[in-house]
């Protein structure tokens, strides 16, 4: 099978594109001239396609020959708002438009988030048949974009997956954290009581997989995934702790105001430099939620997968990559 990946540059999808090889298909990775191809790179088996998903020509040529399209690529952080809905919605539409157009495709598969669907309200993991209520621009966008796969479910198979937090080597999403306590600083939001679930991101990896290579899965379904157990945020620092082989001497917890203060201040940065900032008040909307947990027994039924990695071993794991990379 010959498989077009967006986002194969980044962290998750350069996992997906890892198995995919491994398991002999060929990836046609859809890169942009300044990606960073080093994973890629070193693969069997792959193909590169100059585009992007906001250029609808590019795409025209990236599905010619492809068997599959598993949808990878979006944004976590932007400018503005506007920008989450012209990458993760837009983008979306775009790819979407260009595979029908290609037609005889065996799948789609789209990678989306729990922040599509958004947290739960009383700690009860949300079922895959929640009504979504997303409480940011970015779980709103991707929600948008959901619903331009799911309604091209009656003219090719379409299949989403919705992963919780994803962590572990590669991330430098969640590197500040484990940065933060090899500095002897443990911050918490809240009690440290809040709710969460995880994926390792090899696993998740498996799950997209499987998503696109099992023939027996269901057309037209969205799948969350979890790794079997429900966390608070205090049991995560601690196996981060161990993990890193020591014990966080400044230990606090952020009010919810504190964090919206900085969450201001870094927006208002981010606007004047014209820069993309992860802490915003639409992030700071996200960490004042008490849980976000979901159920992914609807991917172990459907698609066969098991998760394998929990994470106490997902983040030794994690910390030994940093070490060896020289990043911790």
């Amino acid at each position: 099978m010959r498989v077009l990946l967006t986002g194969g540059s980044g962290f998750l999808g350069s996992y997906v594109a890892e198995q995919l090889a491994a398991e002999g298909h060929v990836v046609r990775a859809l890169v942009r001239p300044k990606s960073d191809k080093g994973v890629l790179g070193r693969l069997q088996r792959v193909e590169f396609a100059p585009g992007a998903i906001e250029d609808r020509a590019s795409l025209v040529t990236a599905v010619e020959g492809v068997d599959a399209i598993v949808h990878v690529a979006g944004i976590v952080k932007a400018r503005k708002p506007a920008d989450f809905f012209e990458v993760n919605a837009q983008g979306t539409r775009n790819l979407v438009e260009a595979a029908l157009a290609r037609g005889g495709l065996e799948r789609f598969v789209y990678v989306s988030s729990l922040a599509a669907v958004g947290p739960s309200a009383d700690g009860t993991p949300v079922s895959e048949n929640a009504e979504p209520r997303p409480v940011t621009q970015y779980g709103r966008s991707k929600l948008e974009a959901e619903r331009a796969v799911l309604a091209a479910g009656d003219r090719m198979p379409v299949t989403v997956i919705r992963p919780p937090l994803s962590y572990g080597p590669r991330d430098k999403e969640t590197l500040a954290f484990f940065t933060s306590v090899k500095n002897r600083v443990l911050p918490m939001i809240g009690s440290g009581e809040n709710t969460l679930s995880v994926v390792y991101a090899a696993d998740c990896a498996a799950a997209i997989v499987r998503a696109v290579t099992f023939s027996g899965g269901p057309s037209g379904r969205a799948y969350f995934l979890d790794d079997g157990v429900v966390y608070t945020q205090r049991e995560l620092a601690l196996e981060v702790e161990r993990a890193l082989g020591r014990r966080a001497w400044i230990r606090f917890a952020l009010p919810l105001p504190v964090v919206k203060v900085a969450a201001a201040a870094t927006q208002a940065w981010g606007a004047v430099s014209g820069t993309a900032q992860m802490l915003t008040l639409d992030k700071a909307n996200e960490l004042a939620q008490r849980h976000w947990v979901c159920s992914g027994e609807g991917a172990r039924r459907d698609l066969g997968w098991t998760p394998r990695v929990q994470w106490g071993q997902g983040v030794q794991e994690a910390v030994k990559w940093y070490r060896e990379q020289g990043w911790l």
